[in-house]
């Protein structure tokens, strides 16, 4: 039977490898087992397992008798460590309780310092340490802690009477009182105490230790630590450990100190120690900034120009033994490291360690830097560099150093940020960015439409739609900076004013956008433009090296292809057609077409669109020279191109010649009560041939102009979207053939192509065998396969989905990481039975999927030959590829 507790330090040195897991004990209590196993100086204690807490929240906050006497036994080992009996009012041994995940989530959790005392162990304290201010300071300490934390009684009232008692005394900090002060502060919280919770303070030290090791396991399920795993896609079933640890002091008068120190500068990556200490003091004062703390290096202390003495001044021999414990602790995990630290009487304590949380830019340099030191390899520095942290690098940010006023929080739908002029609609936007303004478009919601306001704009604010909604979509391909779903924005488009949360404001006024965190915040605050060199093109240069996928791009301006090329695209995987006819200059053509009651009148409206068609994909296939190109013939619902404003029927009316009611009835007839499962994708190809016909003579037309010029040569890849049956493919393969063998007879040249579908219905994934018989590859929509497999709307579903994630229905948005067990299996499918027809098929994914490591881990395992991101998400996915290889 495994242990539920294991003990550390003091002589102990398990060899159950259980000891030493993280998923068992908690990152902390496998850190602190290490330190110990290794000979640094940590105080003794034990970790309650992680299963315990799984266990206790599972069956109603109970503790069984068998954990009870494991943790008898383990509170003996401390005391013997120590020659301290627990609760002895002579000379008690006092703990500290506290949290650990097997992943850090840094203030999520609950902390109990100091406990073991009560009215009779302070006299003991007292006597023992010779100092009868630092035992009364712990005891008021401990009753604040405990209090808040086991308790649930407010912390403000403890804060207050602190404060009164110093300014009833003319003190100014907390180190201004004495003893006597102390004590009477202590009889006034256990007054709070016995006033708020009904009962005295616990006296019962045993009672003390059940009720703070039940207050850390519930605080797994607190609302902070449960935001905290849903931003961090943390498990909720992996639970929390407990570590009890014999208290060390860093408030026994000027030879102690506490202190958090970072082996490495954790926002540059610079080698140079980075931390702060404070003299006299606990833990507490420096996390929770209750006094200002003291720089842990000269050097540090005269960069910035303070006055206090460093703790390399101040403390020489406890720093050097700190600086000696860095170099160990650094070759010894080979990555930078977080430690917390005590000085109790000139003696060194380590609390704690872990590999530091760094910005993207600090975790580049420290990977590069450490291959340069022969620290670790380059396969280590690619696994250690988190995908999605290169978002940091790739999008401007805002100075952190800057001061923000937020005024609301919405969804962090893409990275980046952003300030400019409040505008309410597109063609605002479009105008007022011509004249050179920056602008932030704010709307209920985006459309297609919309498409090129949003290009103009610097970022983009929307009150709906959640993570992958069509502004947070269209935002990340275009690289702007976008905030959806922020609910607080409530827009007058009469008055042309909003108001956000208690905020009043009308366009014009400025705003700045971080897309990273989804802050909404008043003005402007200055941003930092992203660095691509040195440690970047570095690591890139080194994960290319690694993968086995390639990585294309979800494109289809010009701009876009030239960024994601400069970003290491190796291709285009998705060119959405559908958007390059939303244009001013198109859209009345395109109109036009769809309100044709005849092929005629529609085939005469296609041939002013021919050109404009053709010459949007010169432009493309001259940026992607010599890289595949797939082209999605079109594929939304016509009615996203109908008019809805009487001026667009009235300019449509004029260029057609038809009357406003004939349009309107038109208009009429084509609307769909659920148009994303009725007539598009290649069901508006077998009904209105002519469509793709056009499409494909365009693509024909530009892929022949453009090899004439000589040159690398143009493979397109030609994509039937939203494709069902193999017949449907049979059919419209036969039509696009029937073009290029047209197009090449009358350009006097051949070019190769490949035909092909996207697997966007369950059908298409079961019938894969099928459909590979006519499809020369396939890609996998995974936008559209888990809207059709889940039977949930990706725009409307953002309303419930974060409730699904917190109650572990979904364990991360399917629409932001691919649902792996459900629509995973469709993809797992088709790849199989699209390779049993024909072998050497290619396979890709071009969904938001494309840029999400977790996703691409799958891809990986699955096999596919590429992963399609948008432009900025390119280097993430050529990190998560290599990282997916490797693993």
């Amino acid at each position: 039977m495994n242990s539920s507790v294991y003990t550390f330090g003091g002589g102990a040195n398990s060899d159950d490898a259980r000891s030493r897991d993280k998923t068992i004990v908690g990152g902390k209590g496998a850190n602190l087992a290490e330190m110990a196993g290794i000979g640094l100086p940590v105080p003794p204690g034990f970790t309650i397992t992680t299963e315990e807490c799984v266990r206790y929240l599972a069956t109603g906050s109970d503790f069984s008798a068998e954990l009870r006497a494991e943790v008898a036994a383990a509170l003996t080992h401390i005391e013997q460590a120590v020659g301290k009996d627990f609760g002895d009012a002579a000379d008690p041994l006092l703990v500290s309780v506290r949290s650990g995940a097997r992943v850090s989530m840094p203030g999520m959790m609950d902390t109990v310092l100091n406990l073991g005392l009560n009215d009779a162990t302070v006299a003991g304290l007292a006597a023992v340490s010779g100092d009868e201010r630092f035992a009364w300071d712990s005891y008021r300490r401990f009753i604040q802690m405990y209090s808040d934390v086991v308790l649930g009684l407010d912390h403000g009232l403890f804060e207050e009477a602190l404060e009164i008692a110093k300014e009833d005394n003319g003190f100014y900090a907390d180190v201004d009182m004495q003893a006597e002060h102390w004590q009477a502060l202590v009889a006034e919280y256990k007054g709070i105490v016995e006033a708020e919770w009904g009962k005295p303070f616990p006296q019962d030290v045993n009672e003390q230790l059940w009720g703070a090791i039940a207050a850390v396991f519930d605080s797994w399920d607190s609302d902070r630590a449960k935001v905290y795993r849903r931003l961090n896609d943390i498990p909720g079933d992996w639970g929390t450990a407990v570590n009890v640890q014999a208290m060390v002091f860093g408030n026994m008068g000027d030879t102690s100190a506490t202190g958090v120190a970072f082996t490495r500068d954790p926002a540059t990556g610079d080698k140079a120690y980075y931390g702060e200490y404070l003299v006299n003091a606990q833990g507490e004062d420096v996390v929770a900034g209750i006094r200002t703390p003291q720089y842990l290096t000269q050097a540090a202390r005269q960069a910035a120009g303070a006055k206090p003495l460093s703790m390399e001044e101040a403390m020489p021999d406890a720093y050097g033994e700190l600086a000696r414990v860095f170099e160990l602790l650094e070759r010894h995990y080979r990555d930078m490291q977080d430690i917390e630290f005590t000085v109790e009487r000139g003696k060194l304590w380590m609390l704690q360690t872990r590999s530091g949380k760094r910005t993207a830019k600090a975790a580049l340099k420290m990977a590069v830097d450490m291959v340069g030191e022969g620290l670790i390899d380059e396969k280590t520095a690619i696994l250690r560099v988190d995908p999605m942290a290169l978002d940091q690098l790739l999008h401007p940010m805002l100075d952190p150093a800057a001061e923000r006023d937020i005024i609301t929080t919405g969804l962090p739908a893409s990275p980046g940020a952003a300030s400019g002029a409040i505008v309410l609609d597109a063609d605002t936007a479009e105008v007022r960015a011509a004249r050179g303004e920056a602008v932030v478009l704010v709307r209920v919601e985006t459309s297609p439409e919309d498409i090129h306001g949003m290009h103009a704009a610097k970022g983009i604010l929307t009150a709906r739609g959640g993570m992958t909604s069509h502004a947070a979509v269209v935002a990340r391909g275009m690289g702007r900076p976008c905030v959806s779903g922020a609910s607080a924005v409530q827009i007058d488009m009469a008055a042309r004013t909003l108001r956000i949360g208690g905020r009043a404001l009308r366009e014009g006024d400025t705003i700045t956008l971080d897309g990273s965190t989804g802050q909404v915040i008043a003005g402007e605050v200055p941003t930092i433009e992203p660095e691509l060199v040195g440690d970047f093109a570095t690591l890139m240069g080194w994960a290319d090296a690694h993968r086995r996928m390639k990585v294309r791009t979800n494109a289809e301006t010009p701009a876009d292809c030239r960024m994601a090329r400069q970003f290491g695209a190796e291709g285009i995987g998705l060119c959405r057609t559908e958007h390059m006819f939303f244009d001013d200059a198109r859209i009345t053509a395109v109109r036009q077409m769809i309100m044709a009651d005849s092929e005629a009148g529609r085939r005469e409206a296609l041939a002013k669109l021919l050109p404009e068609q053709r010459a949007d994909f010169v432009e493309i296939f001259e940026v992607m020279r010599g890289l595949p190109v797939t082209i999605r013939l079109l594929d939304p619902p016509l009615h996203e191109f109908l008019p809805h404003a009487e001026r667009d029927y009235a300019e449509l009316a004029d260029a057609t010649g038809l009357g406003l009611d004939h349009l309107k009835r038109r208009a009429e007839e084509l609307h769909e009560f659920n148009p994303m499962l009725g007539h598009r994708g290649c069901r508006l190809g077998i009904t209105f041939p002519e469509i793709y016909e056009m499409q494909a003579r365009a693509i024909f037309e530009a892929a022949c102009d453009v090899v004439a010029g000589g040159g690398e040569p143009i493979v397109p890849e030609i994509m039937i979207p939203l494709a069902a049956t193999k017949r449907e493919l049979d059919i419209l393969k036969a039509l696009i053939d029937a073009t290029a063998a047209a197009v090449f007879a009358e350009k006097g040249k051949a070019l190769d192509y490949i035909v092909g579908t996207m697997i966007e219905l369950p059908r298409a994934a079961l019938m894969a065998n099928e459909l590979a018989e006519t499809a020369e590859f396939f890609s996998f929509g995974t936008n559209d396969l888990t809207q059709t497999t889940l039977g949930l709307s990706r725009d409307d579903s953002s309303r419930f989905l974060a409730q699904y994630v917190e109650k572990g229905i979904f364990p991360r948005d399917p629409f932001v990481s691919l649902d792996i067990d459900g629509v995973g299996q469709l993809v797992r499918l088709g790849a199989e039975r699209g390779r049993g027809s024909r072998a050497g098929i290619k396979l890709g994914i071009c969904g938001e999927h494309g840029g999400d490591p977790a996703s691409i881990g799958f891809c990986e395992e699955v096999g596919l030959d590429y992963v399609s991101a948008s432009p900025y998400r390119v280097p993430i996915a050529r990190l998560a590829a290599a990282q997916a290889a490797l693993k």
